[in-house]
């Protein structure tokens, strides 16, 4: 699902302050920080997928946007009132790093859980289309997991995908979209000047999340395959 917008450019930026900051500040997000383009050439190389887990643990502000309560206004009428905030992220492509995310499905990160509802908004604090990242999805049908492995080392997971129904979906900054767990999801490098910020909130049934917990997961730890091709 796509909304053109779904808060406003006055909302943007000030949600880009609390952003920028974390971006910048290395030393409060040391843990939760890596780079999903793999390993660098060493402590001082460009991050050129910058992903930081759980930002509003470190910067409360961030949870006090009116984004939280929308996109979980739109995830409650598409999955139910039981619905709550399971984790967020902070992606950030720099410029010119021309580093893609790999074709992937999100529930390959995920433990196998006996409710299968979850949704994630990918809301875009840029202008993205195809030369800085925009998001490519592919329509998926069915709860099947394709095998996954990292794409590179210590970067994202990645899988075989037929692409020749892929959409492109460029956004303005504001705007965002929905999917699931298994729908597959793919974006290019940033070949731009200019950074590519996106604030991803994921949500799902609140028993999910007490069962995740339980289990040890938090979405904090190290990236790996937890649910095994069907």
């Amino acid at each position: 699902i796509k909304l053109d917008c779904l808060i406003s450019f006055h909302e943007v930026e000030k949600v880009r302050v609390l952003y920028d900051q974390l971006l910048n500040d290395k030393k409060s997000t040391a843990g939760l920080r890596s780079d999903l383009g793999g390993e660098g050439a060493g402590k001082n190389a460009v991050e050129k997928i910058t992903q930081i887990m759980r930002p509003s643990t470190i910067q409360p502000k961030l949870s006090e946007s009116i984004i939280y309560k929308l996109a979980l206004a739109h995830a409650r009428k598409m999955l139910g009132n039981d619905v709550e905030l399971d984790f967020d992220m902070l992606i950030n492509k720099a410029p010119y790093t021309n580093t893609p995310t790999p074709w992937h499905q999100d529930a390959a990160y995920w433990i196998t859980m006996p409710d299968k509802r979850a949704v994630s908004c990918w809301i875009a604090l840029d202008d993205v289309h195809e030369d800085n990242g925009c998001m490519w999805f592919i329509p998926t049908e069915g709860e099947a997991i394709k095998a996954h492995t990292p794409y590179s080392k210590g970067g994202a997971l990645h899988c075989e995908a037929d692409t020749s129904k892929a959409n492109c979906i460029p956004l303005q900054a504001g705007g965002c979209t929905f999917h699931d767990g298994f729908t597959l999801h793919f974006s290019k490098g940033n070949i731009t000047s200019s950074q590519r910020r996106a604030l991803i909130l994921n949500f799902r049934p609140k028993g999910m999340i007490e069962l995740e917990r339980k289990n040890g997961i938090d979405h904090t730890g190290k990236r790996e395959v937890r649910n095994k091709e069907d």
